[in-house]
């Protein structure tokens, strides 16, 4: 046992010992935590669904050294209990803040409302998971008319006093008491203008006093003449129902159910020491990441500004400096916040997203949490921290979401595009905040783009600047387009969540919003005009562009690689024609769990002839003539795919849709049948209406097609068996599994094993060739689960089709349900599903008929070999159930691979740590 790790040994267990302790406490009901540079944290290693994210890293941060401003974090379960109390604080609270507020008074050597040097705090928010701009923050709280005069005497910066009231008055306005902000906003422009300044910073202590009165006589007049509240703590708890409130509001509700975070149960709130990031030229404040969110570059990245306050930065509604312009305009500053970045990913192993002020060249940290980024970055901070020692193979492999994966395929712009045309099409360039490109119709409002997006248009959000109320535009949109903001303003942030394409502090961009247009120089862009945003490079261009596939990073296949080593569920995919089969392999498919014969007949008209000619066939030998018409066309796909397929197993699931599907649907289609058939229209439309079934799902379809016309079955037989022995013969190895779909019984399926398997041994043995095949069943309907042992006594393999189990376990259609399951899904609602079964496996019902379904069938055949292909193969949830239960494979769409591939290999690394 190594020195190195025997110390970390140690620090574990210590670190356990006080997390315990600390958890103890929690479960006594303690509201309140406290923590400061000479008192220490006294809710270090308590969990974020106690203190919330920000409230544990500012705990984590004083506990290893770090500038923290001292303060205090009220837990979320009293917000949870202000809720349950119906918007009352909890008995003893109140009591517990106050001690807590003198605690803070003595730390600090100052105090609320004094007139002398007083004490002045921010009131933040701090939820159990990231919610960027969801929840509300109040800055500057404990300022009156007596403290504002008091702060101004003791740091000698009148102009820094009067420009920290109009903040508080203004964000207590809006924020506590529900005024618009707007006017406010109006007031603040038309000091500027009587000033002749552009910037806030510019104002004068005279011109902020003036306004800081307007604002006053505003609040009063819209508050049925109540006076802006003077006492401190009047403010203090106004201020934190306020941030309470805030879990309730429209916006943060909207943000938790795009992002499905249904197992919260409020905010935190964080009550901190002011510092000023807004007294001068000394002064600043910023955001930043430990590495760059984009790219993933081990590279110190972000955004700040000098004599301003934190929101200024978040809000965007100034265009930031990068970073490293602090280098030479706060060299000190700079110095330390390089040392703080390694010293926190070093201790939380992790890409960290920061929040920092300046005050008179002092560094403080205001707050640590993981960093949201893009796709690319995801893989490649994880290969890089791998690489560096930080984690572990299984880490980096449990850091990547399903969600990554598929950022990674979204499109850019088509590099085929001449360039000439590219740049006669350039309006003007931004700030590339998240990379990726989009194409559509411009919006300038978050609600319209929601309503364009629900029809089915794809929407770029234009804004001056976005704020949390138009998270649920943004979420609709497939680009966002900023005027001003850096790379770390609410729309960067927010997009890059969501790996949206974003383009912010676009400057050449005048947007009338009452005109419902912008302007770029002398050209006019309206809404529902088209652009193509290049998120990558920060370029927007005029109409739309065609879009193309990115190529994936190294680091992916990086992570692809140590995933397959760890997983033990192979991974195939639901393929009907060569080129998907292909595309499959390059994803990483090692086979096919689903091959749809009936798509093949979709392909051409002469396809869909030759099968609805076999439908109204009206005697046998007909019926075989138009089936012998179909035979070429199977074999020769059959043989694309195995060819594709090269030393990979091929499910091939037989005819399953009911015969209605295939026939013409309009006077047209029935003529051209006429014609070739020689059977009269009106006998046509006559055959296709007895073919009708009320409840297709339930009727002549599956099996039982092949049990009343055998010819079907052996014509697919044929052309499965002859397509492997004509590519065996050119040395592919072929693996085909004829797999029998909708059985409900034993004998049905004997039946139908022994009609395949004549037809196929006939072939093999004519052929003197050696192609081994296998005879399995679609376990779909809950009767075949529940005697899944006797179907075993037949079949050599099961695959659940878990589309159409499901709708028959739960008595719903897929096609019908969207219209009331978003009320079965959603939590306010009835909330009976935690997520749309259709989706993610149902495990509680549909669940236990598969476990069920392989334990008896296991029972009886104990090598059965068993898979899952209906679409919940590829979602990341079930993936891991179908691990759990002992499947052999998963099989889904080709793109959703990976995303298999991945899940199996974190079901491993979960039931590792678990032991």
């Amino acid at each position: 046992m190594t020195k190195k790790f025997k110390k970390e040994q140690k620090a574990a267990k210590k670190a356990l010992k006080q997390a315990k302790k600390a958890v103890k406490k929690a479960s006594k009901g303690q509201w309140v935590y406290f923590f400061g540079m000479k008192s220490g944290a006294e809710g270090a290693g308590l969990p974020k669904d106690i203190l919330g994210g920000k409230g544990q890293g500012l705990a984590e941060m004083i506990k290893i050294g770090l500038p923290v401003p001292a303060g205090f974090t009220i837990t979320i379960d009293a917000c949870a209990k202000y809720y349950e109390l119906g918007k009352k604080f909890p008995s003893g609270f109140e009591d517990e803040v106050l001690k807590n507020v003198k605690k803070l008074e003595k730390e600090t050597g100052k105090k609320l409302g004094d007139d002398k040097d007083p004490l002045l705090v921010s009131v933040r928010s701090g939820a159990a998971r990231s919610m960027p701009g969801m929840l509300e923050t109040i800055l500057n709280l404990g300022l009156n008319d007596h403290s504002v005069q008091g702060l101004a005497k003791k740091t000698n910066n009148p102009r820094f006093a009067f420009d920290s009231y109009r903040r508080f008055i203004q964000m207590y306005s809006t924020t506590a008491m529900g005024l618009s902000k707007e006017p406010m906003e109006e007031m603040l422009q038309e000091m500027k203008h009587k000033a002749g300044v552009k910037n806030d910073t510019e104002l004068s202590a005279e011109l902020l006093q003036e306004l800081c009165e307007a604002y006053k006589a505003f609040y009063k007049k819209n508050m049925n003449g109540k006076d802006f509240p003077q006492n401190p703590i009047d403010q203090l708890w106004g201020a934190t129902k306020a941030v309470f409130g805030s879990w309730t509001a429209e916006k943060s509700e909207t943000y938790r159910r795009v992002e499905k975070i249904t197992d919260l149960k409020g905010t935190a709130v964080n009550i901190v020491q002011m510092v000023y990031g807004n007294k001068g030229d000394k002064s600043g404040t910023g955001v930043c990441f430990t590495r760059d969110p984009n790219t993933g570059e081990n590279i110190f990245y972000g955004d700040c500004l000098i004599n301003a306050q934190g929101e200024d930065v978040v809000a965007g509604i100034r265009t930031p400096l990068k970073l490293i312009e602090l280098q030479t305009l706060l060299p000190k500053a700079y110095k330390e916040l390089l040392k703080v970045r390694q010293t926190l990913e070093k201790h939380f192993k992790e890409m960290q997203d920061l929040e920092f002020t300046i005050e008179d060249e002092k560094l403080y940290m205001l707050q640590c949490r993981t960093g949201k980024r893009g796709p690319a970055a995801t893989f490649k901070i994880a290969v890089d921290m791998v690489k560096e020692g930080l984690i572990s193979k299984e880490e980096a492999i449990n850091r990547i979401s399903s969600d990554d994966i598929e950022r990674l395929f979204y499109p850019v712009i088509d590099p085929s595009i001449d360039k000439k045309e590219l740049a006669s099409k350039k309006l003007c360039s931004g700030i590339n905040a998240v990379p990726g490109a989009a194409t559509g119709e411009v919006v300038f409002s978050a609600h319209e783009a929601e309503a364009l997006a629900a029809k089915g248009k794809k929407i770029i959000l234009v804004r001056k600047e976005t704020s949390p109320e138009d998270v649920g535009g943004m979420h609709a949109a497939v680009g966002i387009l900023t005027a001003t903001g850096g790379k770390t303003s609410h729309a960067a942030v927010v997009a890059r969540g969501w790996g949206k394409c974003c383009i912010v502090g676009c400057e050449a961009i005048n947007i009338d919003y009452e005109k419902l247009q912008m302007s770029i120089g002398n050209v006019i862009v309206k809404q529902g005009d088209s652009l193509t945003l290049d998120g990558s490079i920060g370029d927007v261009y005029s109409g739309s562009m065609p879009l193309k596939n990115p190529e994936l990073p190294k680091d992916y296949n990086t992570i692809m690689q140590w995933s397959d080593k760890i997983r033990h569920l192979g991974v195939r995919t639901n393929a009907d024609t060569p080129y998907d089969a292909q595309k499959a392999v390059e994803m990483g498919a090692e086979g096919i769990g689903l091959c749809r014969t009936e798509h093949m007949f979709f392909d051409t008209e002469e396809r869909r002839l030759a099968i609805q000619e076999m439908i109204v066939a009206e005697s046998l030998e007909a019926r075989k003539k138009a089936l012998a018409k179909l035979l070429p066309f199977q074999r020769e796909d059959f043989e694309g795919i195995f060819k594709a397929m090269d030393g990979k197993p091929v499910t091939i699931r037989l005819i399953d849709p009911p015969l209605h599907e295939f026939t013409p649907k309009d006077q047209e289609g029935v003529d051209k049948l006429s014609k070739i058939t020689g059977i009269s229209s009106e006998a046509i439309w006559h055959r296709c209406e007895q073919l009708h079934e009320s409840n297709p799902m339930l009727g002549h379809r599956g099996c039982r097609l092949c049990i009343t016309y055998p010819e079907i079955l052996e014509m697919q037989v044929r052309a499965i068996i002859e397509a492997a022995i004509n590519q065996s013969k050119k040395g592919v190895k072929v693996y085909p599994e004829i797999m029998i779909p909708l059985v409900i019984d034993r004998k049905e399926l004997k039946i139908l094993e022994l009609r395949t398997r004549e037809v196929a041994d006939q072939l093999i043995a004519a052929a003197k060739s050696k192609v081994q095949y296998l005879v399995g069943t679609m376990i779909e309907i809950p009767r075949a689960a529940l005697l899944a042992d006797e179907i075993a006594e037949v079949a050599e393999f099961f695959s659940f089709g878990t589309n159409d189990l499901t709708q028959m376990t739960l008595g719903l259609s897929r096609d019908d349900a969207g219209r009331f399951l978003p009320v079965y899904v959603d939590e306010k609602q009835a909330g009976i599903f935690k997520e749309d079964p259709f989706q993610s496996l149902d495990q509680s019902g549909v669940g236990q008929l598969v476990k069920m379904g392989i334990e008896r069938g296991r029972k009886t055949r104990p090598k059965l070999k068993i898979g899952i292909c209906g679409e919940h193969g590829g979602e990341a949830k079930s993936v891991i159930f179908c691990h759990k239960v002992g499947m052999n494979y998963v099989s889904c769409s080709p793109y959703r691979v990976p995303i298999a591939r991945l899940a199996a290999a974190q079901a491993v690394v979960a039931e590792k740590k678990k032991k």
